[in-house]
C-alpha cells in the first residue's frame, strides 16, 4: 500500500498549516473583522449567498460525512447510503425555515442559546440549551482530529497523539485571527479542494478498478442488499439516522451562527445551495465504499486500522502515491472546515452566552439583539465590548482546544466505540432540544416548565440509548432515539404557557 515516509508527513501537515494561516492573514486586514464583536462572531452579518452556502456545506463536512458515508455504503451498500446521505441534505435544508425566523424575531442575535434565554427569561433552561451546545463544540473539534489523526497517522506512520496536537494547533491558528470570517473563508477554499479533488481521484479509482461495472458489483455492500427501503437498514439504521443528524444540526451553533451572519434577504437559498453542495460529497464518496465491498477486488483494510478508513483503502490500492496525497488533502479540507467552525461556534457561545456582564453591558446587548438605537453612553459601552468580546472569545478558541484535544485523547483508548457510534450518541443527546427549538420560534405558548420536563423525559431516554448501544441492542436503540423526541414533545405540549410570547 502507497505510504508517505514520517517527515514527507510533517512536511504536509506544516504545508497545509500555511496555506490556511496566510489566507486568513490577506482577506482579515480590516481590524473590523479582528476587532469587534460583529465582526469576530459573526463576520458583519453581510456574508453573501455564494460563499454562505459554500461555508454551510463545508462546515457539515464533518468526518462522518466524510468516513462514516463510505462505510454505510461499503456494509450496508445502497440503503447505507441513502439512509446517511438524504437525512442529512434535509438537516441543513430545514434551515431555510428557521433561519429567516429566528432573525425576524431576533434581528441581531449571536447564538441560538441567546435567543432562548431572551424568549423564556429562564436561566436554568439557557444553562441546560448552554451546555448541551458546548458539548456539541466539543464532540466537533475531537471527531476531527481523532480521525484526521487517524487518516495522517496511516499513511505516514507518525503517532497518532502527535498528529492531533499539530492538528488542532494548525486549526487554532488560523481561526484566532479573524474568528468566524476565518472560518467562512477558509471554507469556500475547502470546498474548491474537495470538489476540485474529487472530480480527478473518484473517475480515476473507478477506471483504475475496472470501471462502472466494478461499482455496480458492490451496490449491495457486504449485506448484499440494494433495496433503499429494506426494512432492515431503515429500521435499525435509516430511523436513528435521520433523527439524529437532523438534530444534530438543530443542535449546533455553527448553523445559527451562520444564520446571523449571512445577509437576511440571501437565507433560505444560501441553506438550500449549501445542503445540494453538502449532498455531492458523501454521493460521490460512496463510490469508493461500494468498489471495497466488490469481491473481485480484493480490497482488505490493514491490520489494526478502523473500518471508517474503508475508502481511503480502495484509493490507496488502486492510485499512485501522488494521488493518494491529493485525496489525503481532500479529506483534511473536511475535517479542517468543521474543526475550525467548532471553534467559531464555541467562541460566540462563551462571549455571549457565559461571560458575566455588567448590568449596562447587558441592556447594551439586549438592544444590539433587536436592532435598537442606542444613547451615546450605551455607543462607549459597546466600543468597551468591541475591545472585551473578540479577547474573550479567542481565550474560549483555546479553551475548546485543550479540552476537545483532552477527550480525543481519552476516545483512543476506549476499545471497541466507534466513530460511528460516538457519532450517534451525542446526536442523541443533541436530540434533547429539538422540539423545544422549533416550538420556541414558532409556538408562544411554549412555556419554562415544559422545555424542562420534556428534558426530564428525554434524559430517560438518552441513558436507553446509550445502554442499547453499549449491548448492541438495535431495538432499545430505535425505541429510545423515538422516545427523546416523542416524550419531548408530549411535555411541551402538555404544559403550554398561560400567556402568549411577545417579541
Amino acid at each position: 500500500m502507497n505510504t508517505l515516509t514520517q517527515s514527507q508527513g510533517y512536511l504536509f501537515l506544516a504545508i497545509f498549516g500555511i496555506v490556511m494561516i496566510t489566507l486568513t492573514l490577506l482577506v482579515s486586514r480590516n481590524k473590523k473583522w479582528t476587532g469587534t464583536q460583529i465582526g469576530f462572531l459573526k463576520a458583519g452579518s453581510k456574508v453573501p449567498w455564494g460563499i454562505g452556502a459554500f461555508s454551510i456545506a463545508a462546515s457539515w463536512l464533518w468526518a462522518p460525512a466524510l468516513f462514516v458515508s463510505v462505510q454505510k455504503s461499503y456494509e450496508l451498500g445502497l440503503p447505507g447510503m441513502f439512509w446517511f446521505t438524504f437525512p442529512n441534505i434535509i438537516a441543513l435544508v430545514i434551515f431555510a425555515w428557521l433561519a429567516p425566523k429566528i432573525r425576524k424575531r431576533l434581528p441581531g442575535g449571536y447564538t441560538l442559546p441567546d435567543w432562548i434565554r431572551y424568549r423564556f427569561n429562564d436561566e436554568k433552561i439557557h444553562k441546560i440549551y448552554l451546555f448541551i451546545y458546548f458539548w456539541y463544540q466539543v464532540m466537533a473539534v475531537t471527531i476531527q482530529i481523532f480521525v484526521g489523526g487517524l487518516l495522517i497517522s496511516f499513511f505516514t506512520g507518525i503517532p497518532l497523539n502527535y498528529v492531533m496536537v499539530i492538528l488542532i494547533i494548525i486549526g487554532l491558528s488560523y481561526s484566532l485571527i479573524s474568528g468566524l470570517r476565518a472560518s467562512i473563508v477558509t471554507d469556500f477554499l475547502q470546498m474548491i479542494m474537495i470538489f476540485g479533488v474529487g472530480i480527478i481521484i473518484i473517475p480515476w479509482t473507478v477506471s483504475a478498478g475496472g470501471g462502472w461495472e466494478a461499482v455496480e458489483k458492490g451496490f449491495g455492500g457486504l449485506a448484499n442488499n440494494s433495496n433503499i427501503f429494506n426494512w432492515n437498514v431503515v429500521y435499525s439504521f435509516g430511523i436513528v439516522s435521520s433523527i439524529g443528524l437532523i438534530a444534530g444540526a438543530i443542535s449546533d451553533q455553527q448553523y445559527w451562527q451562520r444564520s446571523f451572519a449571512i445577509k437576511k434577504n440571501h437565507l433560505v437559498k444560501s441553506f438550500v445551495l449549501g445542503g445540494i453542495l453538502f449532498g455531492i460529497v458523501p454521493l460521490a464518496l460512496s463510490i469508493l465504499g461500494y468498489m471495497g465491498a466488490n469481491p473481485d477486488l480484493g480490497i482488505q483494510m490493514p491490520e489494526g486500522v478502523q473500518l471508517p478508513m474503508i475508502g481511503v483503502a480502495v484509493v490507496a490500492k488502486l492510485l499512485p502515491i501522488w494521488a493518494v496525497v491529493l485525496f489525503i488533502i481532500m479529506l483534511m479540507s473536511g475535517l479542517s472546515s468543521t474543526l475550525d467552525s467548532g471553534f467559531a461556534a464555541g467562541a460566540s457561545l462563551w462571549a455571549i452566552d457565559s461571560v458575566r456582564l455588567s448590568k449596562t453591558e447587558k441592556e447594551v446587548l439586549r438592544k444590539e439583539r433587536l436592532n435598537l438605537t442606542l444613547t451615546r453612553e450605551e455607543e462607549k459601552i459597546k466600543i468597551e465590548l468591541d475591545h472585551k468580546t473578540p479577547q474573550r472569545a479567542r481565550q474560549a478558541m483555546v479553551g475548546l482546544a485543550i479540552v476537545g484535544l483532552a477527550v480525543a485523547l481519552l476516545v483512543e483508548y476506549i476499545p471497541g466505540f466507534g466513530l460511528d457510534k460516538l457519532w450517534w450518541v451525542f446526536n442523541a443527546i443533541a436530540s434533547m432540544v429539538v422540539i423545544p427549538t422549533i416550538l420556541g420560534l414558532y409556538w408562544d405558548r411554549l412555556s419554562a416548565r415544559g422545555v424542562l420536563y420534556g428534558f426530564i423525559g428525554s434524559f430517560i431516554g438518552i441513558i436507553g440509548f446509550i445502554w442499547g448501544n453499549a449491548i448492541g441492542n438495535t431495538n432499545l436503540i430505535v425505541f429510545s432515539a423515538v422516545f427523546i423526541v416523542v416524550i419531548s414533545l408530549v411535555m411541551n405540549l402538555a404544559f403550554p404557557s398561560k400567556e402568549k410570547f411577545v417579541d
